[in-house]
C-alpha cells in the first residue's frame, strides 16, 4: 500500500504565544523554507506541527540536518503520512519498526471516529509486531524504540519512531535585530548563537588590523559567520579596519591602557554601525573575569561610549569550559582556534589594565582625536553578505 515519506517538525514555545501564535508560526515556517532552499518540497501546517513531504527521499538526512538547526525547532521525526486505517497503519509500522531489542506503541487518536482507542491500537500493533519479529520485547517504562501512531482528525495517520533533537528557541527574526562584535575566538560566536536562539536577527562586526594581521585572519571569521548563517538563515557581515586607531592609542597613551581604549572605540564604532543597519543592541562575547578587559571596571569603562542601546553579554557568567561546550556544540569550535591572530593580539601590553579608573581612562582619550579616528574607521567599512 502506498506510504508518503515526510518529515515531522515540533516546535518549542510557540504554542505559549496566544493571539500572537500565527505570526510565531508564519516566522517559523518561513525560516524552515529558508534552510531547505534549493531542495524541492512542500511543508504544510497541520494543528501543532508542519509537514515537509514531495522531497526527493534521498536527501531525508539532509532535509533533517537541515531544519535541525532552525530556532524554535524542538522536536523532528521521519515517518510516514498514510490514510488511517489499520492495512495501511500497519504497513508504515513494519516501515519504521526496529528488527530487534525493546519497545512500545505509543498512540495518540485525535480523531475519535477511528474504531479502536488508543490502548486498543497499542495493543493490537504491539502485539502483531511481537508476532511478526521475535526478536523484539516489549518494555513499557524504557524503551529502546518507541514505535507512534498518531490518528489525524482529517482522515490521515503519521506513523514514526524516531525522535531527532532541534536547535530549540524562539524563531530568528521575532525578537529584534543585534549587532555582533565577531572575533575569531571561541566565545563570539557562542555569544551570537545564544542570542539568535531567542529569536534576534543578528548581523556581526569583525575588526582587523590589517597589515598586522593577515587575511587568513579574516577567512577565518567568514567562516564562523557561515556556520552562525545555518542558524540563523544568514546574516550581513560588516568588516573594519582599526589599525590606526591601534598606532595611535600606542603613540600617545599608556601601555597599560591598549586594550582598554582600543574597546571603547570597538563600542563607538558599533554603536554607530548598529544604527545604520537598524539593530537595537550590540551583542558581545564577554565573560565576567575571563581576561583583563573584562573585569566590571573594564566593561564599565567600555559601557560609557555607549549612548542609545543596551549591551547585551550573553556569556557573562559562563566559565570557558562551558563556552567550549557549547562552541564543540555548535559547530565552531574547531574554526576558532585555528592559529590565527586578531587585532586584540596587536600592540598587546605586557602588563594590561585590570581595573581601569574611568577618569584616568578619559584623561588618557583625550590625547587622541576621537572624532577624525572613528571616521577614517567608518570609511573603511566593508560589508560581507553571507547566505
Amino acid at each position: 500500500m502506498e506510504k508518503n515519506k515526510v518529515v515531522i517538525v515540533r516546535y518549542c514555545e510557540i504554542h505559549l504565544k496566544g493571539k500572537n501564535r500565527g505570526y510565531f508560526e508564519r516566522v517559523f515556517m518561513n525560516n524552515m523554507e529558508k534552510a531547505l532552499h534549493g531542495i524541492r518540497h512542500e511543508i504544510r501546517r497541520p494543528s501543532g506541527r508542519y509537514l515537509v513531504e514531495n522531497f526527493d527521499e534521498s536527501r531525508t538526512d539532509e532535509i533533517v540536518e537541515r531544519l535541525r538547526r532552525v530556532f524554535g525547532t524542538h522536536t523532528l521525526s521521519v515517518g510516514y503520512k498514510v490514510p488511517a486505517e489499520m492495512g495501511a497503519i500497519w504497513d508504515a509500522v513494519l516501515a519504521v519498526a526496529p528488527q530487534s531489542g525493546t519497545f512500545k506503541v505509543q498512540s495518540n487518536r485525535a480523531d475519535k471516529h477511528f474504531p479502536l482507542h488508543s490502548m486498543q491500537l497499542n495493543a493490537e500493533v504491539g502485539g502483531r509486531l511481537l508476532a511478526e519479529r521475535p526478536q523484539l520485547r516489549v518494555d513499557v517504562h524504557a524503551p529502546q524504540n518507541t514505535v507512534n501512531i498518531d490518528i489525524r482528525e482529517d482522515g490521515e495517520a503519521l506513523v514514526f519512531c524516531d525522535l531527532v533533537k532541534g536547535a530549540g528557541g524562539m524563531p530568528v527574526g521575532t525578537s529584534g535585530k543585534g549587532l555582533l562584535l565577531l572575533s575569531g575566538g571561541i566565545d563570539s560566536p557562542v555569544a551570537g548563537h545564544m542570542i539568535a536562539k531567542r529569536g534576534m536577527t543578528i548581523s556581526g562586526l569583525h575588526f582587523h588590523s590589517y597589515p598586522y594581521t593577515n587575511m587568513q585572519a579574516r577567512e577565518k571569521v567568514e567562516d564562523l559567520a557561515r556556520i552562525l548563517a545555518r542558524y540563523t538563515g544568514g546574516l550581513e557581515l560588516y568588516v573594519v579596519r582599526v589599525t590606526h586607531i591601534q598606532e595611535a592609542i600606542h603613540k600617545h597613551c599608556p601601555e597599560e591602557m591598549m586594550v582598554t581604549l582600543l574597546r571603547r572605540f570597538m563600542m563607538r564604532i558599533a554603536e554607530h554601525q548598529a544604527e545604520a543597519c537598524g539593530a537595537q543592541c550590540i551583542i558581545t562575547g564577554e565573560s565576567l573575569g575571563q581576561v583583563a578587559s573584562q573585569t566590571i571596571e573594564g566593561m564599565t569603562s567600555s559601557n560609557a561610549v555607549v549612548r542609545t542601546m543596551p549591551v547585551l553579554r550573553p556569556l557573562v557568567g559562563f566559565d570557558k569550559t562551558e563556552i567550549v561546550a557549547r562552541a564543540r556544540e555548535i559547530g565552531t569550535f574547531e574554526t576558532s582556534i585555528l592559529p590565527y591572530e586578531d587585532c586584540c593580539t596587536v600592540f598587546l601590553p605586557k602588563h594590561p589594565l585590570i581595573r581601569p579608573d574611568l577618569r584616568k581612562v578619559e584623561l588618557a582619550e583625550s590625547h587622541l582625536d576621537i572624532d577624525a579616528l572613528l571616521e577614517e574607521a567608518y570609511a573603511s567599512l566593508e560589508t560581507v553578505s553571507i547566505r
